[in-house]
């Protein structure tokens, strides 16, 4: 009887003990599944962060590149795409005044001058009449502007009057190519008109960073306006020659306008006594000979 009860109780406790482990196995079997799943979860937000993040970065490559219309390098990692699109800073596009001030040579203005639409408002002249003759001269001559002959030939005071400057200039010992010589104007006004004050405003910051390049020691002004404009003072020609003006550290004359003495030949006498002290205090100041 207890025989038949032990073996009994030990079979029952056998499949307990089955059901037990039985049990266990299915909690460590639900427990796996759990894990999984909330590792591939975990995977799954991860991938979906990224995804939103490298969308983020697509979309902003996507819009630099229709901007530039440039091509996405897709050899490139999100994180180096990232960071030069947080770090990209766009350039404040130069002012006029700044454009100007970056020039260090003649060369440099002159390209600058061919591209500035503020030096052709209501002119008809074709060409950019620059300037001519020695970036070194002590000595400056300034007209104006362009003739008919000077936006032809992109040269200034190469017609009658031109010439006329010539031998005046020959006649105190100058040459052509031992001068620099420019005008107010860059470009020929309609019918040889006088500059407008738009145009000469427009115009003056190039010449005086012309003036600045060469750095002359003396300067001529020929013509009212090419005084008035650089004086910055509305005076008659009669007032304002036979005398030297103080410019930005240096000396500026004002004489008649060759052009003028054509039309006039009792203006050559004052005119000739003006150049005469030009030339002596041009070698008072050390002026290259």
């Amino acid at each position: 009887m207890y025989g038949d009860f032990s073996v009994k109780h030990e079979e029952s406790f056998a499949t307990k003990t089955q059901n037990h482990e039985s049990d266990n196995s299915e909690v460590k079997v639900v427990s796996e599944v759990y894990k999984q799943e909330e590792v591939s979860t975990t995977e799954s937000r991860k991938h979906e962060s990224v995804t939103e993040e490298t969308e983020v970065i697509t979309k902003a490559q996507n819009h630099e590149n229709i901007e530039g219309k440039g091509v996405v390098d897709s050899s490139v990692s999100v994180e180096e795409v990232k960071t030069e699109y947080q770090t990209e800073e766009v350039k404040p596009e130069l002012t006029e005044a700044e454009l100007i001030a970056q020039c260090s040579t003649l060369e440099e203005l002159k390209v600058l001058c061919e591209k500035a639409e503020t030096l052709k408002t209501d002119l008809e002249g074709t060409n950019l009449v620059f300037g001519v003759g020695n970036p070194n001269a002590d000595l400056m001559i300034i007209g104006e502007a362009p003739g008919f002959n000077e936006d032809k030939q992109g040269e200034p005071f190469v017609g009658e009057a031109g010439q006329l400057l010539d031998k005046i200039m020959d006649a105190i010992n100058f040459k052509r190519e031992d001068i620099y010589i420019a005008n107010i104007l860059k470009h020929r006004p309609p019918e040889n008109r006088d500059p407008k004050v738009e145009e000469r405003a427009n115009s003056l910051p190039y010449l005086l960073k012309q003036i600045e390049l060469v750095d002359p020691k003396l300067i001529l002004c020929v013509g009212r306006v090419a005084g008035t404009t650089l004086l910055s003072k509305d005076d008659s020609l009669k007032n304002m020659r036979s005398k030297f003006h103080k410019f930005h550290g240096r000396e500026l004359m004002v004489t008649y306008h060759p052009a003028a003495l054509l039309r006039n030949q009792q203006w050559k006498r004052p005119t000739w006594e003006d150049v005469q002290k030009l030339r002596e205090r041009y070698d008072d100041l050390g002026g290259k000979p």
